[in-house]
């Protein structure tokens, strides 16, 4: 009988936590303060779990955040951004240290972790927010994400044209606390949902790494 009431009480708890996790509102992202050096990148390519996780191991990474942006709702929950109509997409804000790593070397990495053929999903996920975007924070910025998109076009291995937008960054929006180093703290559900998504086959195939 304890056991029946433990199990209930589980279940219990997991739709509780599942109900929080999905109407909790996004925050609004802190601005960087000047003097501390650092800055920010802003990228979108489908599941915020799997982008997090291609930045989070780079020298020079400060933080990164999965969150929403480029969409018109003041925080937004993740269960009005999935369902769409909110124009926002999944994204990651990676704050970093321009001493340590380079805005290029971000893009690098960004290309390499997406479909860049694929307009309106990646993967397995299908919708506007899970398109791939590059959301620039200054001049700069924007410079080296067209050039770098063109140097994409000219050396890509795949024969399909490349539709991943560059855009000025708008308000980015953190997450629920849920979705935050997903990977880290629920590795066989994210192993399992990233292998069943195709992510790492279709990255092969494109950039036969």
């Amino acid at each position: 009988m304890k056991r029946f009431w433990m199990c209930q009480a589980l279940v219990m708890t997991g739709i509780l936590f599942a109900a929080l996790t999905m109407t909790t509102r996004a925050e609004e992202s802190p601005q960087v303060p000047a003097a501390s050096g650092l800055e920010k990148a802003t990228f979108a390519g489908g599941c915020f779990w799997c982008m997090q996780h291609a930045f989070d191991e780079l020298e020079g990474i400060v933080s990164t955040v999965p969150g929403y942006t480029g969409g018109r709702k003041k925080n937004p929950t993740y269960k009005e951004v999935s369902a769409g109509g909110t124009g926002h997409a999944e994204a990651v804000e990676i704050l970093y240290d321009p001493k340590k790593i380079s805005y290029e070397k971000l893009l690098d990495v960004f290309w390499r972790n997406v479909d860049p053929t694929a307009a309106d999903h990646q993967f397995c996920d299908y919708g506007d927010p899970y398109r791939s975007e590059i959301f620039y924070h200054n001049d700069d910025q924007r410079r080296l994400a067209e050039r770098s998109r063109a140097a994409i076009e000219r050396t890509k291995p795949f024969k399909e044209p490349i539709v991943t937008k560059i855009t000025p960054a708008t308000t980015f929006y953190r997450a629920e606390e849920y979705h935050q180093d997903y990977y880290k703290k629920n590795p066989i559900r994210y192993k399992f949902y990233r292998h069943n998504c195709g992510r790492d086959q279709r990255l092969k195939a494109l950039w036969g790494e």
